[in-house]
């Protein structure tokens, strides 16, 4: 039986690498990300479902479970998509308390509503959930509280989940620092650039998609 993914944030840098390598090998894919000039020529591309909107959008998020249901069901949902919250990055004294709500919908809530709507698909597959983090969820650096925050939120709760839901595989990534545009925007284009790029996380990825170990925190090596 042919696989299906749901993959946000998947216009550009994690989400797009990803998308071509489960592409490559057989997976139907649904693709979000908020550009829909970024992300139909992808979907042309794969041959993928795309579906532009804010996934901090009740209405959009409907918009993806109906996706889901004409699918048939579900056997991968990867939260990828993430804010970066105010910039330059302020120190908490000084954060913009509606920033920060806003952050927690995109980068915590939005992806628990997702899940909530995927698992009964996921749980009749036994399928299994990515929720891509971050270092900041547990270091402490300066000016990166409010991203880091939201992140860390997201894995408790994604530990929790494992916990509630053992039939379905719960891994939260972090995937380390990456050339994105979203590093870029944070330190400048200069730093980022000498990060790896997003491709280098898809082994860890895919070691974790394919051989499905248990559910856990997990670091790129």
């Amino acid at each position: 039986m042919t696989k299906t993914a749901l993959i946000t944030g998947a216009s550009r840098g994690l989400g797009l690498a990803l998308a071509r390598s489960l592409a490559a090998d057989g997976w139907r894919l649904i693709l979000t990300a908020r550009g829909a000039d970024a992300l139909e020529p992808v979907a042309g591309e794969l041959g993928a479902l795309a579906l532009a909107g804010d996934v901090a959008d009740p209405a959009h998020r409907e918009r993806l479970a109906r996706a889901v249901r004409e699918e048939g069901g579900l056997d991968l949902l990867v939260n990828n998509a993430s804010g970066l919250g105010a910039v330059p990055l302020p120190p908490l004294a000084g954060y913009p308390l509606d920033a920060l709500k806003d952050l927690f919908g995109v980068n915590t809530l939005a992806p628990l509503a997702l899940i909530q709507a995927a698992l009964p698909w996921l749980r009749q597959r036994r399928g299994a959930i990515v929720n891509i983090s971050s270092d900041a969820a547990t270091e402490a650096y300066e000016g990166w509280g409010g991203y880091g925050a939201t992140k860390a939120a997201l894995e408790l709760l994604s530990s929790v989940l494992a916990v509630e839901e053992p039939t379905v595989a719960v891994w939260w990534v972090d995937p380390g620092e990456m050339n994105t545009a979203m590093l870029a925007a944070a330190v400048g284009t200069g730093d980022a650039a000498a990060a790896p790029g997003p491709e280098t996380v898809l082994p860890t990825l895919r070691r974790l998609i394919d051989e499905r170990p248990a559910s856990g925190r997990v670091v790129r090596p």
